[in-house]
């Protein structure tokens, strides 16, 4: 690392909460927060907004007449970042932007192509209200933001490949702060039936429904979720410090399949190892896995934590078997987490997994992995800042 790269401020919409102190309760509950709809034809288990957030996000959609037309990704994307910038005094019209998804505007997609199936016709809206860019490009225009607006797609990853152009940006000396992160609003019927045509969808009848890091399972248990969950980076140590972003590394690997992973996770370890030479340590306290609940994605991934980390293994948890798959905010969602521990020095166990360890007198140091479709993987490493007494 050339520079320190602070977090100086995150905030999230999820399952969990839109407060800090709400999404912190919500993880000492220790409780999975899934309920059973119907979506198209389906009854399955998601994970949705909370109905306090929900209120939020149509009140915000009814603010502006240009929001009605707008996706609930982009919607979720404009919460969750002004969250973020109530709690810092960074100025706005600075503010460089990179927020990602996954699967896009996948409810206006639906929606304008069964229009257009049924009638020839789309609606004017269509092709600008559907664009990826219109996520950074719609969260620059509420925040009165002029600088760089970037959007891009790295699948379940996307949020963590944000937060490296971040880094890039910043340490290249391109900006002076960077509001990074991933929106997926994805509880739609097309995009159920696409996980359950992957065979990855959880059949539980039960609310612990996704089986993250029980490795032992024979079954895929992916359970999706909503969310946007966003961070502001900054170069240098402020006192806005939230965290600091001691290490990052990122690899891919070659596929066979185009949902597979290797059976040791390649792209894992070495997304690891680089970040633990860019932090220039050898082990970390805590590791919060991506994990998705699926056989082999979950086992691939310890499998590469044990070859990593030999005799010096982490504390692991996640938390996707309480909010589920967020796809392309899955990611920052785990960084918010790790942020949280840290600064409660509290370890959230997952009840999937008895970790060997007990957790060391003061939690130091989290590793966040994400890991996306196509064989990439990202690793970042994060620690609070040193206390200074004058």
């Amino acid at each position: 690392m050339h520079a320190p790269i602070s977090i100086s401020a995150i905030a999230s919409v999820s399952a969990l909460g839109d407060s800090p102190k709400e999404v912190w309760e919500r993880y000492l509950s220790k409780k999975p927060l899934f309920v059973k709809n119907t979506i198209g034809h389906q009854e399955v288990f998601v994970a949705k907004i909370s109905a306090q957030t929900q209120k939020a996000l149509s009140q915000l959609k009814a603010s502006r007449p240009s929001y009605k037309t707008l996706d609930r990704s982009v919607l979720l994307a404009i919460l969750a970042s002004n969250y973020a910038l109530q709690k810092t005094d960074i100025g706005k019209q600075t503010l460089d932007i990179n927020i990602g998804s996954s699967r896009g505007a996948t409810s206006l997609f639906e929606k304008y192509h069964t229009d257009f199936l049924h009638t020839g016709k789309v609606s004017p809206f269509t092709s600008p209200t559907t664009t990826l860019g219109n996520i950074s490009s719609w969260v620059a225009q509420d925040l009165g933001a002029k600088g760089i607006q970037i959007d891009q797609s790295v699948t379940c990853s996307t949020a963590m490949h944000s937060l490296l152009n971040g880094i890039a940006w910043l340490q290249a000396d391109m900006a002076t702060a960077f509001l990074v992160g991933g929106s997926e609003a994805a509880l739609t019927p097309f995009t159920i039936a696409q996980m359950k045509a992957l065979k990855l969808y959880s059949k539980a009848t039960h609310n612990k429904a996704c089986e993250s890091m029980r490795f032992q399972k024979t079954k895929n248990t992916m359970v999706l979720g909503e969310a946007a969950a966003v961070a502001v980076l900054e170069k240098g140590i402020s006192a806005r410090t939230l965290a600091l972003i001691k290490g990052y590394g990122f690899a891919s690997e070659i596929i066979t399949h185009n949902s597979s992973i290797t059976e040791n996770a390649q792209s894992i370890q070495n997304a690891m190892s680089m970040a633990l030479k860019k932090a220039a340590i050898t082990t970390v306290d805590a590791i919060i896995m991506h994990a998705p609940g699926t056989v082999k994605g979950d086992v691939a991934e310890k499998n590469a934590v044990d070859i990593v980390f030999k005799e010096k293994q982490p504390l692991l948890t996640s938390n996707k078997w309480m909010v589920g798959h967020t796809f392309a905010a899955s990611g920052m969602l785990s960084i918010e987490m790790a942020i949280y521990m840290l600064q409660h020095n509290k370890f959230i166990e997952n009840p999937f997994y008895n970790n060997p360890r007990d957790l060391p007198p003061t939690l130091q140091t989290v590793l966040v992995n994400a890991v996306g479709f196509g064989g990439n993987a990202v690793s970042i490493i994060i620690s609070l800042p040193k206390k200074t007494t004058n």
